[in-house]
């Protein structure tokens, strides 16, 4: 596990926090996983060495010993970047990339940033000038925590650490868990505390004196370029994709890859298999659900790349990986997906301490269904008055239909055409939309979030979006909120837990550059997604593969909450611990379920009620015989 904590305030360094939170960070979960941290004065850490595995210690330190800092992640150019630093007079005492930053800091201040490649949260103080910059990088990868107390301030990488400060009141933010049900995670910059936030993707935190100054330094540029033939676009795709991967397999540790059977993770093996002498090592998870499982088209793409495959299959709810999932994520979490992640993770680990993964890429060259939705819907120009009645007889013809029918489905298709194009992307991402949030709170919550609106986050990404058409513009709006609020802590989370690192050639920043400024219709053509990766891929991967329908990540939820996790839910959503939080209507919630059970499909928002109540147990356990019954249900 990689981690990082410290603490700093007007007077000076404030250990006993420090030693605190560190303490905290090495408390052992329930997958019996130890974590130990070391602290300096300032800033302890304990991460997890792929590279200089021998020195690789930290907090690092330049020469005179004023500046120091301590580093989450890898950065991928720390090669060149030595070089260069030794250039220009630097004394390094280490062969790892941590060594740079203090270096970096000497030489170009905050914009050190600029000069990195790689994932990082890292945390630099300059003693002379009793300054602290905090930086996450630019896609949001690796997380960081951090909250403000009487002109101190205390950030970590885990949440746990800052919840250990004695003065924390432990009081769960009211708009924190609104925008949750909506998106099924926190959104930065809020954490589900008050008082404690998340520094937001491709931004830097500086505290001076008491004061606080948040910056943002990067955000991908979606602006439209100039592009050459499509072949020519192919080729370059190829060679950026081969050179990412090259940078995420150097270590000294054994490395593999999540392969799911997708077009994304294949490419990934496709690309590793060009750069091996050995065999790549392979994972795999299944489900006896057809309908949920793409072993087979990953067992071709193992076969095709001679890799050294391993699979994992679940025919039923695995509830021993329950505790697991509540512990690690330090915030309710209800994306379903993290389940067979954690457990991938876990059977990986015993292989590799290094893992490859296709995240990123539907993001960057147009993978999901959801784009061309969005864009046929987006070019029916329909005068404003018509647009509330016709996404009101939408819902209406969806009230009245079998669900799965084409009617539900053109009832689905009125309803997002009555919509803008934010409140359409808005609502294909909702789990909760704002007037089923309201049925299902209490007088008193709905009193606490009253004005807020999810979808205002969705309308400041859209705003702030310089793509030049509407399907560009979504892939923008999800590399800004569902990518690192979803995706990314689902898989930094996911395989820390077990120490492993995960790496994403697709998330390189060139890369992802590169392609944001492709045109859309070299993303999505007709009903094609992905056109020009596909195009790329032609000679790596077979047709049939990359002509499939996108499958996703899923797992049979609907179904496991009506037969194996029914009893858990009913019980762990009704009973006292959780009707006297006073959040939710027990009326409401009880009628979920038993909707659900007849059913009609709630599986989503029962998940998240039910991810809040295992978090919430487990973060912030009230009543001892509740967690008894909660111990004997998971075991």
């Amino acid at each position: 596990m990689c981690a990082i904590a410290g603490a700093v305030c007007p007077a000076g360094v404030d250990p006993d926090t420090v030693r605190d939170m560190c303490e905290t960070i090495a408390h052992r979960g329930p997958d019996g996983a130890g974590l130990h941290v070391e602290h300096s004065a300032v800033l302890g850490t304990r991460r997890l060495a792929v590279v200089d595995v021998a020195g690789g210690d930290q907090p690092v330190y330049s020469e005179d010993g004023h500046v120091v800092a301590v580093f989450n992640g890898e950065i991928y150019n720390f090669a060149e970047l030595r070089a260069e630093l030794l250039a220009k007079g630097h004394r390094l005492t280490t062969s790892g990339d941590s060594e740079c930053l203090v270096h970096l800091y000497e030489e170009y201040g905050d914009a050190l940033v600029h000069r990195l490649r790689g994932m990082f949260a890292f945390a630099v103080w300059d003693g002379r000038r009793r300054r602290l910059l905090l930086a996450r990088d630019r896609v949001g990868k690796k997380p960081l925590y951090w909250g403000m107390r009487s002109g101190s301030l205390r950030f970590a990488s885990e949440l746990k650490a800052l919840v250990r400060d004695p003065r924390w009141r432990g009081e769960i933010d009211p708009i924190a868990l609104h925008h949750y049900l909506t998106f099924q995670y926190v959104p930065a910059p809020w954490s589900i505390f008050e008082g404690i936030g998340k520094l937001p993707p491709g931004s830097t935190l500086v505290w001076q004196e008491g004061r606080v100054r948040v910056d943002r330094y990067w955000r991908l540029d979606a602006t439209p370029r100039p592009v050459a033939a499509v072949e020519d676009e192919a080729e370059r795709l190829r060679e950026l994709l081969v050179e990412a991967t090259r940078l995420r397999m150097v270590g000294e540790r054994p490395i593999g890859a999540f392969l799911s059977g997708g077009v994304d993770s294949s490419a990934v093996v496709a690309a590793m298999a060009r750069q091996s002498s050995r065999p790549i090592r392979t994972f795999c998870v299944g489900f006896e659900k057809a309908a949920f499982d793409e072993r087979e088209h990953a067992r071709e793409v193992a076969a095709l790349y001679g890799t050294d495959h391993s699979e994992l299959t679940l025919s039923a709810p695995p509830l021993d990986v329950f505790p697991a999932l509540a512990w690690h994520f330090d915030e309710p979490f209800a994306d379903s997906s993290a389940m067979p992640s954690l457990l991938v993770a876990r059977m990986s680990s015993r292989e590799v301490t290094v893992v490859l993964t296709g995240d990123g890429g539907d993001e960057s060259f147009g993978g999901y269904r959801r784009y061309v939705l969005l864009r046929r819907a987006s070019r029916l120009r329909l005068p404003s008055m018509t647009s509330p009645l016709l996404g009101a007889a939408g819902k209406s013809v969806q009230a009245l239909s079998r669900r799965g029918s084409m009617l539900r489905k053109a009832g689905w298709g009125m309803e997002l055409a009555g919509l803008s194009t934010p409140d359409r992307y808005t609502r294909l991402m909702s789990y909760f939309t704002e007037k089923q949030k309201w049925e299902v709170y209490t007088p008193w919550q709905r009193d606490r979030v009253a004005g807020v609106r999810s979808g205002d986050i969705i309308e400041r990404a859209f705003e702030e979006s310089s793509a030049g058409c509407d399907l560009t513009q979504f892939m923008d709006v999800d590399v800004n909120t569902y990518l690192p609020g979803d995706l990314l802590v689902k898989t930094d989370i996911s395989t820390m837990a077990y120490s492993i690192e995960a790496r994403s050639p697709f998330l390189d920043h060139v890369l992802m550059e590169w392609a944001a400024g492709l045109p859309g219709e070299l993303k999505v053509r007709g009903g094609t997604t992905k056109y020009l990766l596909k195009r790329a891929l032609a000679d790596w991967l077979p047709a049939h593969l990359l002509r499939r329908p996108k499958m996703g990540f899923g797992v049979p939820l609907a179904s496991w909450l009506r037969a194996g996790l029914r009893p858990l839910a009913h019980d762990l959503l009704t009973d006292a611990t959780a009707r006297d939080r006073g959040i939710f209507d027990p009326r409401v919630v009880a009628r979920l379920l038993a909707q659900h059970a007849a059913g009609r499909d709630h599986s989503e928002r029962i998940w998240a009620l039910l991810q809040f109540e295992l978090w919430h147990r487990t973060h912030l356990p009230a009543r001892p015989d509740t967690d008894r019954r909660l111990r004997s249900w998971l075991t």
